[in-house]
């Protein structure tokens, strides 16, 4: 029988390598995946803290894309007599701002998010991209509920959804993919700059207008010289907006090979992003 050796003489034989990671183990999203309790405990306490201490609480949800519906309808529908492409008005509206808010809401909490969080991030470890995919996950609930609402006014308006409406779930993967691409980029930047949350609330604004979402996709068109609208078919928000026009009301751009330019563009933000995400985590603490 062979004599055991102490303890110390078998740790003086092994070998530990610290090794940064490299290629998509670097995204860390098997330790996302592990974390997966605190990012749904996150998504919880940003929808219950989300219109605490409001007078008109969750009514909000419905009241910001209907205010916005009516605003547009007078204005460019009635005022500047737009072309409808055969859909009512407030339905062309409605059907663009529920995307459209997701993905702007999303986009203005996921970019704060970080800085927003600095105490919890300066006290306890866990995966920092948690944060802002919380946020813009939390933002689903107020999608739902903006959706069945346009649903019952499609109704009141004798338009019924058919099986186009199965291609909803994939626009709306399209638009949480583009807001992390967004969100992720300008989180991290945010620790550094902060002035980089006006550019983002702007630049929205901005955006908003070289999007289909006041007016119709044909109208926005005209307003470009010949063969420049291509620009506009590179924005990821042109095909969900469409999209959901297509897959709702009809008489609107379905999908069409184009759709492969953006889509590529924005998963590579998204990859980029994310990189660029851990790269700044290293360092968060220092930075905030």
């Amino acid at each position: 029988m062979t004599k055991k050796q102490p303890i110390h003489q078998q740790m003086a034989h092994q070998v530990i390598r610290i090794q940064p990671t490299k290629g998509f183990s670097a995204l860390g999203l098997a330790e996302l995946w592990e974390y997966r309790d605190l990012l749904w405990f996150n998504i919880l306490k940003n929808i219950k803290s989300k219109y605490r201490q409001m007078a008109l609480g969750p009514l909000w949800i419905i009241l910001q894309p209907v205010m916005n519906m009516v605003i547009f309808s007078f204005v460019f529908g009635k005022m500047a007599k737009l072309d409808d492409g055969g859909i009512p008005y407030p339905l062309l509206t409605f059907s663009a701002l529920i995307p459209w808010t997701f993905f702007q809401n999303s986009c203005t909490f996921a970019c704060n998010s970080l800085v927003t969080q600095m105490p919890v991030i300066s006290k306890v470890y866990f995966p920092r991209m948690i944060i802002p995919l919380a946020d813009a996950l939390a933002w689903l609930v107020d999608f739902t509920v903006t959706f069945a609402v346009l649903l019952i006014v499609m109704v009141c308006y004798g338009i019924y959804p058919n099986l186009r409406i199965l291609a909803i779930p994939l626009y709306l993967l399209l638009t949480l993919v583009t807001t992390m691409a967004v969100g992720l980029w300008t989180a991290s930047l945010t620790v550094k700059f902060r002035d980089v949350r006006l550019v983002v609330q702007y630049g929205l604004r901005v955006f908003m207008y070289v999007t289909p979402v006041a007016y119709t996709a044909a109208n926005l068109e005209k307003a470009l010289p010949d063969g420049w609208e291509w620009l506009l078919k590179m924005n990821p928000l042109y095909w969900v907006i469409e999209g959901f026009r297509w897959a709702l009301l009809g008489g609107a751009n379905g999908p069409e090979l184009f759709m492969v330019y953006p889509i590529i563009l924005i998963i590579a933000m998204l990859i980029s992003g994310a990189y660029m995400f851990r790269r700044t985590e290293r360092t968060i603490v220092d930075l905030l």
